[in-house]
């Protein structure tokens, strides 16, 4: 019984029988029967050295974006000491057996939720926002905790839950309830970007599930009818400023490039004028005279495109479809439905950013500081991604690992 619930999926998803196609048939050393050297061994060098890769990229990126201001020179010294603390992450966090996350998800997800909660009540304001909690001499955020929490307690709960039945509503209706409850704090803070991202990982892994086609087409309809009530009384006014700058876009209305839509215009300049090869490194007119805002940051992309082209840009995405792919190659090989959940929930929540901060970049979606992960400066997002590869990691070296189902949901 126990290895049905495991090996019972989606039963109508096609990627799903191309992943499993990866599984190799001879059986494999569980970890707790390795010597730590074997373990080392056993590591995805190549997946970690591709990351490394993105990570020098971004740092290169930045020391161009940022050389010619004497108070942003220090930010790719600073991003490349984070990505080495973060890679040493991600490998601890690799090294831990899978079973290990399994009994922590439930406990992970509480406490998370619990200092969202917390946020709420004594959290600390910057920018406008309220998404800090004080402990002892620093700020936290645990909105990116959660990102990682609900991927593994939603994890848990289908692979505890999880049967040939899965295609019922009501299997579903308690991860619908752990999305909604922390992402309705987060919204609140107010965070868009991270609210957006515990939806689209949570709702990759509830079709994972077996999510009737017609459900997903209801809530669909549903989400497409809340749009204006949503825009009219729930988002805040620059929110809405967002909003009515990109449909004026879409739309080819006239903005005011001078305030609103002032930094999409000019990151379409720069991604322009690089054409396909770009202008070459540290020769990118608009990443020298700080013309696009916040360049070091949610726009990072337009100073590779650019400076690199559009070779280079693709280049780059390349590499992270290369990893994210390889991501999804270790879920199809784990026999235990717990990994297979984690690892495409932690691919999810990487490809979410990528592809939101791409879209961003490029005018197809509002702007909501939706960085890219590895590239962009900032650790928050940095540690996050590392984490997440750092479970996908422990997949990996657990993939023959039958776990059994725990206790309670």
């Amino acid at each position: 019984m126990a290895a049905d619930r495991q090996r019972a999926l989606h039963p109508h998803l096609g990627f799903r029988l191309a992943l499993m196609a990866w599984s190799p048939s001879a059986s494999a050393a569980r970890p707790s029967e390795r010597d730590f050297g074997a373990t080392l061994g056993a590591l995805p060098w190549g997946l970690v050295l591709l990351l490394v890769s993105v990570a020098c990229i971004g740092t290169a990126a930045l020391f161009s974006a940022t050389y010619t201001n004497p108070q942003e020179a220090a930010l790719p010294a600073r991003h490349a000491v984070r990505f080495g603390m973060a890679l040493v992450l991600l490998l601890v966090i690799g090294l831990v057996p899978i079973g290990v996350w399994l009994k922590a998800a439930w406990p992970a997800y509480f406490v998370t939720l619990a200092m969202l909660l917390g946020v709420e009540l004594f959290g600390v304001s910057g920018g406008g926002a309220q998404r800090w909690l004080p402990l002892g001499p620093v700020n936290v955020q645990p909105s990116e905790f959660m990102k990682l929490a609900l991927t593994l307690a939603l994890a848990r709960y289908y692979h505890n839950n999880l049967t040939n039945q899965s295609g019922r509503l009501f299997i579903h209706l308690p991860p619908l309830l752990m999305i909604l409850v922390p992402a309705a704090l987060i919204f609140k803070q107010p965070d868009f970007g991270t609210t957006l991202a515990l939806f689209a990982a949570g709702g990759v892994l509830i079709y994972l599930a077996g999510l009737w086609y017609r459900v997903i087409a209801a809530v669909v309809i549903a989400a497409l009818a809340s749009a204006w009530p949503v825009y009219q009384f729930v988002l805040e006014p620059y929110q809405r400023e967002r909003v009515d700058t990109f449909i004026a876009q879409l739309t080819g209305q006239a903005v005011n490039t001078l305030d609103d839509g002032y930094q999409i215009e000019q990151a379409k300049i720069a991604i322009g004028s690089g054409g396909m090869q770009g202008r070459g490194f540290m020769e990118g007119i608009q990443a020298q005279l700080d013309y696009i805002p916040e360049q070091h940051t949610d726009f990072i992309l337009t100073v590779i495109a650019e400076e690199f082209g559009f070779l280079g840009a693709t280049g780059l995405l390349m590499i992270w479809a290369v990893i994210l792919v390889w991501g999804l190659i270790i879920a199809g090989r784990s026999v235990s439905v717990f990994g297979r959940f984690a690892a495409v929930g932690c691919v999810a929540t990487v490809a979410f950013f990528i592809l939101f901060n791409v879209a961003m970049v490029l005018g197809l979606v509002p702007v909501v500081g939706v960085p890219l992960p590895l590239v962009s400066y900032g650790g928050t997002v940095m540690f996050t991604t590392m984490a997440c590869f750092g479970i996908i990691v422990s997949v990996h070296l657990g993939q023959k690992e039958r776990l059994a189902a725990q206790g309670g949901i």
